[in-house]
């Protein structure tokens, strides 16, 4: 037999998956049913009065709201024939919202729901699917239709989101990402850019990009087009649009080695670019990287062999430097290095293979700032 507690889960399963929907559709689900137990197969007649007095004293009948319960007498196997009940429904939608005791709840998703469908009626199906965000943000959705017009009516707006003339909380656009995005996304389908996953960047709006830090390592290069500055950081949309008169680019893997970078001997036609392990994924799709030789230094660890193989899936022509059996041998200190889990094969060379997997075996590191500058400057030379 049904108890009070599965009634009120059952009525609760019902609020969200029926009568929510039928608000929005203007429809009348009332009476409301709820499946009960109609068999009783305890032995114990005290713990049947229980259960009986128990959904009996919740029930319309003694409360004046929730649910009805229609009784039948019904053989059962341990305490004989007894009323159960074979029916419990919902009369009115006052009774099971009382029961509930989501009247002041429903009252706001009324008045929201047709607050959203006054200002957009295009957004039917996704108010009718996402009803329970509507109540989950119910204080503000006076912003987020202000926020929807704007881009309505503005669908690239080309701003930074704190520059968007919209009479909103500075954080408001920043804090509700998630569901304006869901909103946007059927407002100005038309407009968005549908392989771009960043807030930002889908709905047409300036961001904060990432910063590509390179150096110059050719002073000509420097001095015609630099003014003589050899160490340069800029967004990323800038350095894809680069042109340099350049034949080589050295990715290097840490920090430190950029510095050291220019303390190399002036090389031609080159620059040196900060891949900062693997935020290389930052540099792919370049187009002018085409037809330039591209060379990648990292620790000779398992990780430098798998961000070299991870640049070398966007350019598959690169080279490794001082990343070989040599250097490894000659500089080698017995340093230890992290774990690696990574079981896939790697786009490694024969001799890189055969150096990652002694590297992995023992978890061994040689950090690239750890190699002499003498003997990095002789290899350059």
């Amino acid at each position: 037999m049904i108890t009070h507690s599965e009634i009120k889960e059952k009525a609760e399963r019902k609020y969200k998956n029926e009568f929510l929907q039928a608000v929005i559709e203007q429809k009348n689900i009332f009476p409301l049913n709820i499946r009960g137990d109609k068999s009783y197969t305890k032995s114990s007649l005290s713990d049947f009065e229980k259960e009986i007095l128990s959904i009996v004293s919740k029930s319309k009948e003694k409360k004046g709201f929730g649910y009805t319960l229609i009784f039948q007498k019904v053989k059962t196997k341990y305490v004989g024939t007894q009323d159960l009940p074979i029916d419990i429904y919902f009369e009115t939608e006052r009774d099971f919202l009382q029961f509930l005791g989501k009247e002041k709840e429903v009252w706001h998703f009324k008045a929201n729901a047709i607050k959203i469908l006054a200002a957009f009626p295009e957004l039917k199906n996704w108010v009718l699917e996402n009803s329970l965000k509507i109540i989950e943000n119910a204080s503000n959705w006076d912003n987020l239709l202000k926020v929807c017009q704007y881009f309505k009516q503005n669908p690239k707006p080309n701003l930074y989101i704190r520059e968007l003339p919209i009479a909103v909380h500075t954080k408001f656009i920043e804090n509700n990402k998630p569901l304006l995005k869901s909103l946007l996304e059927v407002l100005i389908f038309d407009s968005l850019n549908e392989e771009e996953k960043n807030f930002e960047q889908r709905f047409n709006l300036k961001y904060r990009e990432v910063q590509i830090r390179f150096k110059i390592l050719d002073k000509a290069i420097s001095q015609r087009f630099f003014s003589g500055i050899d160490d340069i950081a800029i967004p990323l949309s800038q350095f894809k649009a680069l042109q340099l008169p350049i034949k080589k680019i050295l990715i290097v893997e840490n920090k430190t080695t950029l510095y050291t970078t220019l303390t190399l001997p002036n090389m031609h036609e080159t620059i040196a670019i900060f891949g900062s392990g693997y935020s290389v994924a930052n540099l792919k799709n370049m187009d002018w990287f085409e037809g330039l030789e591209l060379l990648y230094w990292g620790d000779i660890d398992v990780q430098g062999f798998e961000i070299l193989s991870q640049f070398r899936g966007y350019y598959p022509h690169t080279k490794s430097v001082l990343m070989d059996k040599k250097t490894f041998e000659a500089f080698f200190e017995k340093d230890l290095g992290t774990v690696s889990i990574v079981s896939t094969e790697l786009n490694l060379t024969t001799e890189e293979k055969a150096l990652y997997a002694i590297l992995k075996e023992n978890n061994w590191r040689l950090e690239q700032e750890k190699v002499p500058f003498a003997y990095v400057n002789e290899f350059f030379l």
